[in-house]
């Protein structure tokens, strides 16, 4: 049913969790696939830049955010794909959801930047209003 996956992750404790719901649901899945999606915005990249001074270090910095859910797929033998993006993270996950023709997006409730998340309403509540395919959102 859902073969396209996008799971937009961050390495917070929300977005494991959602990337387990993503595994289950892919493994149930005959040829589903998984999209994990990293978005770096510009606290990020600024924060990436002053703990690393060159870019292999900061590419490295960013895949370790995403190792926990590399490894949840490798060792369930699915097929996984890992991007990286630049923008703010509401709109740059809506549009490459939108541009890219997902079956699913599966989402953690909250990410690393909780302060964004109470001026601004939440990232996940945006996607799943903005979105063109379904939207699961893990707590």
């Amino acid at each position: 049913m859902f073969k396209r996956i996008l799971l937009p992750a961050d390495g917070s404790a929300h977005s494991i969790r959602a990337a387990e719901k993503a595994i289950a649901i892919a493994k149930g899945t005959t040829g589903a696939s998984i999209t994990v999606l990293y978005v770096v915005d510009g606290s990020t990249s600024k924060a990436d830049v002053l703990k690393n001074w060159d870019a292999l270090g900061i590419i490295a910095q960013r895949k370790e955010k995403l190792s926990e859910v590399e490894k949840q797929a490798k060792s369930e033998n699915l097929t996984y794909e890992i991007k990286i993006i630049r923008g703010e993270p509401a709109p740059a996950i809506i549009k490459y959801a939108n541009e890219h023709h997902f079956d699913l997006i599966v989402i953690g409730s909250r990410g690393l930047n909780t302060l964004q998340e109470m001026v601004l309403g939440s990232v996940s509540h945006k996607v799943a209003k903005r979105a063109t395919c379904p939207v699961m959102i893990v707590k």
